[in-house]
């Protein structure tokens, strides 16, 4: 590992900062709402929330898995599941950068959900032709199909 800058730790601390700003803001927020109708809307908003975090925090569960699969294959010689490895990692890294603004409500969920459509999509696809192979893969795949269902109803 190797040791950051003076410049990298100042940029890091900031946006530590600024995200436990947001997060007290948020949380500042959601205690003013106390109107009925508010309350009513923030709750359906949360659980929409809550819905598309266990999702994702479920794709990536399934995704580590599955790349630890892959990487186990690798190490035996076959390749088969190349493309599907290649896909797994880009969920992985989508999925995890999504949950993390998942969680802080982020005025970017509608458009990662439209971009994690695309991308669990594409995964699921490329993790079903070897789902009768490979119980990660399925697993991946059910995963994938769930975050875009998740992300379908956050978007409705």
């Amino acid at each position: 590992m190797t040791d950051l800058t003076s410049q990298e730790r100042r940029e890091a601390l900031k946006t530590v900062g600024a995200m436990g700003a947001g997060l007290l803001a948020a949380s500042t927020l959601s205690n003013a709402a106390s109107a009925e109708g508010m309350a009513h809307h923030h709750h359906a908003i949360s659980s929409k929330i809550t819905d598309l975090s266990k999702a994702l925090h479920h794709c990536v569960m399934s995704a580590e898995a599955c790349i630890n699969h892959c990487l186990d294959l690798f190490k035996s010689g076959d390749t088969s599941v190349a493309d599907c490895a290649i896909s797994v990692q880009e969920t992985l890294a989508f999925c995890t950068a999504h949950a993390r603004l998942a969680s802080y409500d982020s005025k970017f969920l509608k458009e990662m959900c439209a971009l994690s459509i695309k991308i669990c999509g594409d995964c699921e696809k490329e993790c079903r032709k070897h789902e009768k192979k490979h119980m990660e893969c399925k697993n991946c795949a059910e995963s994938c199909a769930t975050c875009v269902q998740a992300c379908k109803a956050f978007l409705a």
